[in-house]
């Protein structure tokens, strides 16, 4: 099991509890309780393989979204206007809203609803597009949470269908969730890359982290307990300190350059689109035959995101000039 992909391949994405993302930012810190004054409000086509899709797509790399969505959802306008094609299973429900608020420092607050119920056959349904959607990709990123109705196994069976009816041509498979469906990814479907941050790695590991003075050496050994022996290789996003990447062959930690942060919404998927750029486009630069290459570009696109509004996708041109500091671990 290798964590490299053929380069220049299609990225799909899933998104089982896609969200439109209402961004309002303040023109002061919230005071709950109070009434403010709101300096901007914005929408984006939300929930986390939409957003890799986003930056994809943003980059010039083919990509096709797979979701769930009513043929009359309004979220339908909103994707549309996003640039991101996608393949939309017809579904009763409507897509929820996810309400975040950030202040002028790039505090965040977020409401997440539950999203819409799918129902067994819903569940089919998804599980054959995206099994018909994988023929030829290079990548396929299951993230984000699982709406009511499918069970935490529902990525572990995407996951087995999509490697019986594609075997050797099976894209690669990256995992971008949390909880019980992470663990169960984990213990059942070997995974190409997970993508935790330092909190859903040690949940999954059920334990707390030794030391959050130097979170990369705290990560370390979760991470390495995991690779390869389960998951072919772990991204686990630190926010202000980087990115740790544990592969078979080693691990390292990259630091963003300086920015300033206006919302940290969306950034780990960024990250996570940056590392699978610059794996599929890595003929071009040496980055796909680079681990390291990799988390660099990973930590540059999520530091992008973090300094841009709302979740908005960033493109190349938003990237930092800064340098990313790497080191081994």
């Amino acid at each position: 099991m290798s964590a490299r992909a053929q380069p220049g391949g299609r990225i799909v994405t899933v998104t089982a509890n896609p969200s439109l993302d209402r961004t309002i930012t303040l023109c002061d810190t919230l005071r709950p309780g109070e009434v403010q004054a709101a300096a901007s409000a914005r929408e984006d086509a939300g929930g986390k393989g939409i957003n890799v899709a986003r930056v994809i797509a943003a980059a010039g790399i083919q990509t096709l979204a797979v979701l769930p969505l009513a043929s009359d959802d309004p979220f339908a306008a909103v994707l549309r206007s996003s640039g991101v094609t996608a393949h939309a299973v017809q579904i009763d429900g409507h897509v929820r809203a996810n309400l975040t608020i950030t202040d002028p420092a790039g505090v965040t607050t977020k409401l997440n609803l539950p999203g819409a119920p799918l129902s067994a056959q819903d569940a089919t349904a998804l599980i054959a597009a995206v099994v018909a959607a994988s023929e030829g990709a290079a990548w396929l990123v299951l993230a984000g949470s699982l709406p009511p109705g499918v069970g935490v196994r529902f990525y572990v069976d995407v996951i087995h269908a999509v490697r019986r009816r594609w075997g050797a041509q099976a894209p690669h498979v990256a995992v971008d969730t949390s909880g019980a469906a992470l663990r169960a990814v984990v213990d059942e479907a070997a995974p190409d890359l997970i993508k935790p941050n330092e909190e859903e790695l040690a949940e999954l590991a059920g334990i707390a982290l030794a030391d959050r003075t130097d979170l990369a050496a705290a990560v370390l050994p979760v991470a390495r307990a995991l690779v390869p022996a389960r998951v072919a290789a772990a991204l686990v996003t630190l926010g202000a300190e980087g990115a740790v990447l544990v592969t078979a062959d080693g691990a390292w930690q990259a630091r963003q350059p300086p920015i300033r942060v206006v919302s940290t919404v969306g950034a780990g998927d960024s990250a996570l689109a940056g590392y699978l750029i610059a794996d599929v486009d890595g003929p071009h630069d040496g980055a796909g035959d680079d681990p390291a290459e990799r988390l660099r570009r990973a930590v540059r696109y999520g530091a992008a995101a973090a300094s841009l509004p709302g979740t908005q996708a960033p493109s190349p041109q938003d990237l930092p000039a800064g340098e990313v500091l790497l080191r081994a671990l």
